[in-house]
């Protein structure tokens, strides 16, 4: 495998008798950045880091990580990674401290271990309740917890599978807060999942869609909304027709075409556009309305690659992924 290269992922597939979770994705993760799955529920985001981190045999394809085979070296393999699952796994009759402690032996982690504890304790902020039992613990307290619990071994490569997933938006943003911090300082290695548009936006280098089993695009986030032609101008204009033939050739515009009360452009940038079409429309004595522009979003990606918002969800595919229960376990 390519120096950088983190984890290496070759046609993966996981079936569950008639149901194809994951369909033959491919797809790297380069050593510390943080690579984003984004994708609504049922997509087979949690499956395919389930079947990373050895919990689920594929049923076919290949998955290295830093050249270790997992289907052949599985101790090795978990030797190198951190989990956060989405559903809670900490023991509420436990202290904050306990729990580490406990991780931290199943681990090995005997050299400066207390001092390991209070660091990552610290790291998430979690200092003054560290002594106290989890059961007395906010949600996004706990999450916090299993952040640093994950990462108690200091493995090269953290996964979190959906780690801010019912938090209210504040928290959401601490625990943001905490990745970066996690990446930033330990350059780890970093893998999520997320249906959260603006939590692959604001924490991922590089993010790859996926639905229904398959990756259908990846990149950075400014890549993937570039793939949309640019930024949409709307102009509202009493003669719509007239301005469109003065405009439509400029250089500037991509795309050009007339909506219920004026014109629809897409242009590279959006802010040269409006005053040439400004200027344009004063010097012909055309009156504009309005004028306005939406930058391309994550969501707009989405609806264009799948036809349906991220926020849509097949509820007969959840459905048997929840009868599916604890496969994670």
């Amino acid at each position: 495998m390519s120096d950088g290269i983190a984890i290496e992922v070759k046609k993966l597939v996981k079936k569950f008798g008639s149901l194809t979770a994951v369909n033959g994705i491919s797809f790297n993760v380069r050593e510390g950045e943080i690579f984003g799955f984004l994708g609504p529920n049922g997509a087979g985001k949690t499956t395919t880091i389930s079947m990373i981190t050895t919990i689920l045999s594929p049923t076919s394809g290949s998955i290295k990580i830093y050249g270790t085979d997992v289907a052949h070296e599985k101790d090795a393999a978990r030797q190198l990674i951190g989990i956060v699952f989405q559903e809670p796994s900490l023991d509420d009759e436990l202290t904050g401290w306990e729990n580490l402690d406990f991780h931290a032996r199943l681990y090995g982690v005997k050299k400066d271990k207390n001092k390991i504890i209070a660091s990552v304790i610290k790291l998430v902020g979690l200092e003054q309740a560290a002594k106290r039992q989890v059961k007395t613990y906010s949600g996004g307290m706990k999450r916090r917890l299993e952040i640093a619990r994950g990462f108690i071994h200091k493995p090269k490569i953290l996964f979190l599978d959906e780690p801010t997933l019912g938090l209210d938006p504040q928290t959401r943003r601490k625990i943001w807060d905490y990745i970066k911090e996690i990446n930033k300082r330990d350059g780890t290695t970093i893998m999520l999942t997320t249906h959260y548009l603006e939590e692959a936006d604001a924490l991922c280098s590089r993010i790859a869609i996926i639905d229904n089993g398959k990756i259908i695009r990846s990149g950075t986030s400014e890549e993937l909304k570039r793939s949309l032609g640019g930024d949409v101008v709307r102009i509202g204009v009493d003669k719509k027709k007239q301005l469109f033939g003065l405009v439509k050739r400029n250089k500037l515009i991509k795309k050009i075409k007339e909506s219920n009360d004026g014109l629809e452009i897409t242009a590279t940038d959006g802010t040269k556009v409006i005053p040439i079409v400004a200027k344009i429309a004063d010097s012909h004595k055309i009156n504009i309305s309005y004028a306005t522009i939406k930058r391309p979003s994550l969501e707009d990606v989405f609806i264009r690659l799948t036809g349906k918002s991220i926020r849509d969800e097949t509820p007969a595919v959840s459905a048997r992924f929840r009868a599916m229960g604890g496969m994670r376990r």
